[in-house]
């Protein structure tokens, strides 16, 4: 008798895998004292405090200039790899 093997494609491996998983996980809560803690961490931000953040030219601008000096530093690495590298090949 001859078989024929059937070949799944990976959408059909990775739907039976998931399934199978469904199957056999349980969904598990974190405790409330942990969700609690975190909640007491995380604090979003006021209005009034955004937009004083954003009024803040000086602020702005470092943050804007450091950024630009960041990427013209990054390019003149790359480019001076690049013709370091390329120089040698």
């Amino acid at each position: 008798m001859t078989e024929t093997k059937k070949t799944l494609t990976p959408e059909e491996k990775l739907a039976n895998l998931e399934a199978h998983l469904a199957g056999t996980l349980k969904p598990v809560a974190p405790p409330m004292r942990f969700t609690q803690r975190m909640q007491a961490r995380i604090r979003f931000p006021y209005r009034e405090e955004i937009t004083l953040r954003l009024t803040d030219w000086r602020r702005l601008f470092f943050v804007f200039s450091g950024v630009i000096s960041g990427m013209l530093l990054l390019i003149t690495f790359a480019r001076a790899f690049y013709y370091l590298v390329g120089r040698k090949a």
